[in-house]
């Protein structure tokens, strides 16, 4: 009974399920075209219940045609934006490029690593030794740990005359090169442009700090065998002279690398104790220590010439002379007092001065006309040397015994030298003058006997030094009046004791005579010309 139920069920289900399913196709013509107009009028309907729709579109899209035309222009609108930008892009990127090619980073540098205990407020006790050149008065007993460095900082910078190259940040060196090359092309430019005498004053000489680099000696190619006693640079030639107690005088060329040998002479039995040129600068002059006779050297010719008597010299011995300005002469230094003035075409004494003492240094005036004698009793006279008067007469500031006279080639100072190793600066103007000038500046650098002293040939530096101790030689900055730091410094002994100073035509090198036989050579920087 069951079972009967069951499979009855299954046949509606089964009946049912045959109505469901699609029935294929019919080929009738009637029923296509039937059904054909069922689906227009489906469509139709379905037309008009969207219009709303439709409507709401065109009001947020627009038309069909509109829409399409709007999505275009918008389209070319986005490529060419996109094009700009990326025109800008491109550019700029090359613009940065060139940027960073032509200029460096202007980022700093980040350390790598920082203490935080660095940050603190540290003080610093300055009262240790190796402090207490760095404080500024008894105020600053502690400093901080920032203060300190910054302190050290500029102590530093002072002692090396500034910022040094190695220690600058790369875009301040490269900087600092760009505009050197930039000055090198002006004056290369310039030096093209024009032409004529290209020998100028230089600019002026700052203080404190002298550029300067130690050369090969003057006369490394043969040094003396005994004390040299002259040193001097030829007034036009790049030559350099020497001449000492080894009874020789030998020239050099100076070229500050190997400085060879030109010509050296040796004079039998004679000890040069003091050598010339003339003002032309073809014929040296030499004396001796105890002889009357002295030698004309004619470089031109290669002739020595023995002068062994001067007519109306009445002198034991020529030892200390000078060159007159205006060439042809020479000033002897004789006894009691006297200078002669001897006439060196005709070996003879034109006309004689005397002062009260002994003298114990001779000086020029700018323009020859004028001596500066000064005696051992410490007074300066001023003699006009055309009539052999005496035109002045002081008593130089604090001195007890005059060792050494010295004029700038420029007429504004004169220099004088004691034995107790001050030197007094005086203004040439009021010294042709005034009865009692005061010096503008005392320089005590020297603890003994002022012996040499040599202004160069621009007046900007006066050197000075002492034949009685090793490495007593100095030089003073004149429009300071203050002293150079850092001459001589040195770890070995160069200068020793030095007997005679001197500058080249230009200022380019200076050099000394010292007691073993060396004459050490420096260049300064600051001037270009030899």
């Amino acid at each position: 009974m069951e079972d009967a139920n069951v499979i009855k069920l299954r046949a509606t289900d089964e009946s049912e399920a045959a109505k469901k399913r699609p029935r294929p196709p019919t080929c009738e013509p009637q029923v296509e075209a039937r059904k054909r107009r069922e689906n227009a009028q489906s469509v139709a309907v379905l037309g008009r219940t969207d219009g709303s729709v439709r409507q709401l579109e065109e009001l947020v899209f627009g038309a069909e045609d509109e829409l399409l035309q709007r999505l275009v222009e918008e389209d070319e609108e986005r490529t060419g934006s996109l094009l700009v930008e990326d025109q800008h892009e491109e550019s700029g990127n090359s613009e940065d490029e060139n940027d960073a090619h032509v200029q460096p980073s202007q980022s700093s540098k980040k350390a790598a690593w920082v203490d935080e205990d660095d940050e603190l407020e540290e003080e610093v006790d300055m009262k240790h030794r190796y402090r207490k050149d760095l404080i500024r008065g008894e105020a600053e007993s502690t400093m901080s740990k920032q203060k300190l460095q910054q302190r050290m900082r500029e102590h530093f910078q002072k002692s090396m005359g500034g910022t040094p190259s190695w220690a600058q940040s790369s875009n301040k060196r490269s900087k600092r090169k760009a505009d050197e090359d930039e000055e090198e092309e002006e004056d290369e430019d310039n030096l093209l442009r024009r032409t004529g005498n290209f020998v100028a004053s230089s600019d002026s000489l700052p203080s404190g700090i002298l550029r300067m680099k130690k050369c090969l000696h003057a006369n490394s190619a043969r040094p003396s065998e005994d004390r040299l006693t002259t040193v001097q640079f030829h007034p036009s030639a790049q030559v350099i002279m020497t001449a000492g107690l080894d009874q020789s005088i030998s020239l050099f060329q100076v070229d500050g690398k190997t400085n060879p040998k030109i010509q050296s002479i040796h004079l039998e039995r004679f000890p040069v104790h003091k050598a010339q040129f003339s003002v032309d600068g073809e014929t040296v002059i030499a004396t001796s220590l105890k002889n009357k006779m002295f030698y004309l050297y004619d470089m031109m010719e290669g002739r020595i010439t023995p002068v062994h008597t001067v007519r109306g010299l009445n002198e034991a011995r020529v030892k200390e002379f000078s060159v007159c300005p205006e060439g042809g002469a020479l000033l002897l230094t004789g006894t009691n007092g006297y200078l002669h003035l001897l006439t060196l075409k005709t070996k003879e004494v034109v006309r004689s001065m005397k002062l009260n003492g002994t003298v114990s240094g001779v000086a020029f005036s700018n323009d020859g006309t004028k001596v500066f004698a000064n005696s051992e009793e410490g007074e300066v006279y001023v003699w006009d040397l055309r009539s052999s008067r005496c035109v002045n007469r002081f008593t130089d500031d604090g001195c007890v015994k005059g060792t050494s006279i010295a004029a700038s080639p420029n007429g504004q100072y004169l220099a004088c030298g004691s034995q107790s190793g001050v030197v007094n600066v005086y203004s040439q103007e009021v010294c042709l003058h005034s009865a009692n000038p005061k010096p503008l500046k005392a320089v005590m650098n020297l603890l003994t006997a002022a012996t040499s002293l040599t202004f160069n040939p621009t007046s900007e530096i006066l050197a000075i030094g002492s034949r009685a101790e090793d490495e007593a030689v100095r030089l003073v900055h004149l429009s300071s009046l203050t002293v150079f730091s850092n001459f001589p410094v040195s770890k070995r002994k160069i200068v020793y004791r030095p007997s005679c100073l001197d500058f080249s035509p230009r200022s380019g090198f200076f050099s000394l005579a010292n007691n073993k036989g060396h004459a050490p050579l420096f260049r300064l920087l600051h001037y270009k010309d030899f």
